[in-house]
């Protein structure tokens, strides 16, 4: 599972910064400056979940169904969320109106929130 959680977080920083390039110097001349601080905040949350899934993955302090439940909840919250964000950003370029399926937006940071909260608990509930 660790491999599976650290190449994820691999894919998912890489991604995180590619797409930022993309929105500081593409972006930029196609969107609304508004747009284009949307789309990094969509690009913060991916680094900051990538991060996240890299201590997930090589710490001691989570079991393993623990790190697989923290690993679902990151990636599917990160495409909920951040893949949203993406889109909704750049609503003005696609001729579909991404604001119809923007409440994905909210549940894709719940997830995010319990992979957070998963790991608090089961830190609380570890002795020593």
């Amino acid at each position: 599972m660790e491999r599976k959680i650290l190449i994820t977080a691999a894919v998912l920083g890489l991604v995180a910064i590619v797409l930022g390039a993309f929105g500081a110097h593409g972006l930029k001349k196609l969107i609304e400056p508004e747009a284009v601080a949307t789309f990094e905040t969509g690009v913060k949350y991916q680094m900051y979940h990538a991060l996240f899934l890299l201590f997930v993955g090589t710490t001691n302090f989570a079991t393993q169904k623990v790190k697989k439940y923290i690993f679902i909840l990151v990636v599917t919250g990160v495409l909920f969320f951040s893949g949203s964000i993406y889109f909704l950003a750049c609503n003005a370029l696609f001729s579909f109106d991404f604001r119809t399926i923007g409440f994905i937006t909210p549940i894709g940071g719940f997830l995010l929130i319990a992979a957070w909260a998963l790991l608090l608990l089961n830190l609380m509930k570890r002795k020593g």
